[in-house]
């Protein structure tokens, strides 16, 4: 017969996995397999292990052991050397607009994100600079400003725009953001369930939700939000070291259990809603 401390353990890791309890109807911690392939767009949303029927070429991880210049931070995919418009070389890659002629460009999905938005191949990138370099794009991207163009060119234009909201909206979150590095890295993230995560663990979420649930005044639901957010701020210390280090395995590990506490977040936000 399980003892009583065995049983609560199981309750818990039970109730944690439910939607209410996590904000999710999945549970979010992938399988330890690892898969090299080529592909460098962003996995599904909210999806944890490898997937082991990738049929694409296999190569060998390139390790995160550059921030700044590592690979990983170009264009994989095919270079557009001319403009579709005027044929004149293009001085640059992405390239968003003809130097020359200064007609907008079709968009490069093979484009890492880092390098769509300018950024340092970093775990810990500079937000700021993240979104300032968004809201410049978006003022000569949007599709408004080609209303009067051809048709191809607002083709382009809501090519380009939706491309880099999907960089910019990946980029800006931790969470979002380490898994896109780890796929660029060489790891096929697809949905998948794993109820291995350590019962301690769970043990904790559930104490720290149910204190959510029972929170009777502002005060006190902001104040698991702070908590919540000084462990998410010590989970992103923990895996830009072991990006830094190249321990994929090990910044793996730490960004699933960093979405239970990202959900947590969620979860404060709603509950001083309605204290509103």
């Amino acid at each position: 017969m399980l003892s009583l401390n065995s049983s609560r353990i199981v309750r818990s890791s039970r109730t944690l996995l439910h939607p209410n309890w996590l904000m999710t109807n999945r549970q979010s911690v992938y399988k330890a397999v690892t898969v090299y392939c080529m592909s460098s767009s962003f996995p599904k949303k909210d999806t944890w292990h490898i997937n082991t029927n990738f049929k694409g070429k296999e190569r060998k991880p390139i390790y995160y052991t550059n921030p700044v210049s590592s690979p990983r931070n170009y264009c994989t995919g095919q270079v557009k050397l001319n403009c579709w418009n005027c044929k004149q070389p293009l001085d640059k890659t992405p390239a968003f607009f003809c130097m020359s002629c200064k007609v907008i460009q079709p968009p490069e999905e093979g484009t890492s994100y880092f390098k769509i938005m300018d950024c340092d191949y970093t775990f810990t990138l500079d937000t700021q600079k993240l979104q300032k370099r968004y809201l410049q794009l978006q003022r000569s991207l949007h599709p408004d400003n080609f209303r009067q163009k051809s048709v191809k060119e607002q083709e382009y234009s809501e090519g380009q725009s939706a491309l880099v909201n999907k960089a910019y909206k990946t980029l800006l979150k931790p969470l979002s953001r380490g898994l896109y590095m780890l796929e660029l890295e060489g790891m096929c993230i697809e949905e998948g369930t794993d109820s291995g995560a350590d019962p301690e663990f769970l043990m904790e979420l559930m104490e720290i939700n149910e204190a959510l649930d029972e929170a009777q005044t502002p005060q006190e639901a902001n104040k698991i939000g702070q908590d919540t957010k000084g462990k998410l701020a010590d989970f992103t210390k923990k895996i830009d070291a072991a990006l830094l280090k190249g321990e994929l395995q090990a910044a793996k590990a730490l960004l699933a259990q960093m979405k239970y506490y990202a959900n947590i977040e969620e979860k404060v936000k709603e509950k001083l809603s309605e204290f509103m």
